[in-house]
């Protein structure tokens, strides 16, 4: 079973510009899930949203091409993909020849999914791959996440791991139906302990969250060390034991590191899944 600490993570690495897809590096995502409390069937719907900033390769002709990347990984896959390995897979297109942009997109498209769903019997999904062209470029748009900022608040913050206790929910009165928005979100690599940015929406029915609570459960995070698809199911977990709503969403939009940004989303519900859209920190 492949751990994280077998990865490329925080290592020297020497860059292949060859095409490699043996470069991708499978990490289960059973050990995480179980350690909050995730066994069986998924409590969750959603996907993982990455973007390559990256991208390049030579066409027939030997003239380089450059595009952007968004890959959508079910939740569902057993595997995510180490990050910096994507990065090193992505670089070997660089000296690679391709026909056509078409030709780069399935290559890409058959690659990670085999990783994604690498030694399973049967693939529940797909992940999905859209490459852009750079004709494309100047229809890419920067928009920030809707919601209540919860930014606003002045509070005082003491905790700098996660402290689900923190979360309190007013069942009292009636139900509401909200999105909050935080910027605060930080955590760490699992391997480097290098820092992991982010933005956090939360949408939820239910009992009214207290908002100054939430906030400080994000700050929480600051000293943490999982990846991004980890800390987003420990959120979803989190608000889902401590303030039981009866909808929820939990979606994060993290800053690029070796031009790949991950943006994880878990709902409760079947919705559809949101645009790709970069904020401005992104």
């Amino acid at each position: 079973m492949n751990t994280p600490e077998q990865s490329q993570l925080g290592k020297a690495s020497a860059y292949a510009d060859q095409y490699d897809p043996s470069l991708l590096f499978p990490i289960p995502r059973s050990g995480k899930r179980e350690e909050i409390g995730i066994t069986g069937a998924l409590p969750f719907f959603g996907a993982d949203l990455w973007t390559a900033f990256e991208l390049s390769w030579l066409n027939a002709r030997g003239k380089p091409q450059v595009a952007l990347a968004h890959f959508t990984i079910p939740c569902e896959t057993p595997h995510i993909i180490e990050s910096k390995s994507f990065k090193l897979y992505l670089n070997s297109f660089n000296n690679s020849r391709f026909d056509s942009l078409e030709a780069v997109q399935e290559r890409l498209r058959e690659d990670v999914n085999e990783a994604l769903w690498r030694g399973a019997a049967v693939r529940q999904s797909s992940a999905s791959v859209r490459v852009i062209a750079q004709d494309a470029f100047e229809l890419q748009k920067v928009q920030e996440l809707q919601g209540l900022n919860l930014d606003r608040l002045d509070i005082e913050c003491s905790d700098y791991t996660p402290r689900p206790d923190l979360l309190k929910a007013d069942h009292d009165n009636p139900p509401v139906t909200e999105t909050l928005v935080s910027h605060l979100l930080k955590s760490n690599c699992l391997v480097t302990g290098q820092p992991d940015w982010g933005s956090v929406q939360i949408s939820y029915t239910g009992a009214a969250i207290d908002q100054e609570s939430l906030l400080r459960y994000i700050v929480s995070f600051r000293n943490h060390n999982e990846f991004h698809e980890q800390c987003v199911e420990r959120i979803f977990m989190d608000i889902t034991r401590q303030c039981q709503p009866m909808k929820l969403s939990v979606y994060a939009r993290y800053t690029r590191r070796g031009g790949l940004d991950i943006n994880p989303l878990r709902t409760s519900h079947p919705m559809a899944l949101p645009p790709n859209v970069r904020t401005a920190r992104q």
